[in-house]
């Protein structure tokens, strides 16, 4: 198994489209509600700082986004997002993918990563941010709609590159 990390080819559109969507559809760690077409896909995934991917033998595996988390005089934070095939979850995809994020991320002169929104129930997403060093900065009582109509605690994290 050879995992090769890279930044989004078009070719890799659809695919990585259809990663994204399932993650949106499964309403537990999006704040989207609503699936991406392909033209917007195209325009989306172009208008970010980077839109990183982990291939396994050429194929895609998983997508992520990064991006300044503010304007002006707080753009040196950045924000990112993470999506990995739901057929091959499990084989620290998403490590591998978080872990280039921090490095690109570095590159691009950012200060630091900050995610400000984790569900309180994405325990692997949790686990894997605290295991990298992640710092918890608090917790948004029911800052998240889940898709039953029920509001969940969200938890704010930053990474200081």
């Amino acid at each position: 198994m050879e995992l090769t990390l890279n930044e989004l080819k078009e070719e890799d559109l659809d695919t990585a489209l259809k990663i994204w969507n399932e993650v949106v559809r499964e309403a537990n760690a999006f704040p989207q509600t609503e699936e991406m077409k392909r033209d917007e896909a195209l325009e989306f995934f172009s208008s970010q700082s980077f839109t990183g991917t982990a291939k396994i033998d050429d194929k895609l595996a998983g997508i992520y986004i990064l991006h300044p988390n503010n304007v002006g005089r707080c753009s040196h934070i950045a924000n990112a997002s993470y999506a990995v095939d739901k057929e091959i979850r499990g084989k620290h995809i998403g490590k591998e993918l978080v872990k280039h994020s921090l490095k690109k991320a570095r590159e691009l002169n950012f200060k630091i990563l900050q995610f400000n929104a984790v569900v309180k129930s994405n325990k692997g997403a949790i686990h894997l941010y605290e295991s990298l060093g992640f710092k918890k900065l608090g917790v948004i009582p029911g800052g998240y709609l889940k898709k039953d109509g029920n509001y969940e605690d969200i938890i704010s994290y930053i990474y200081e590159l």
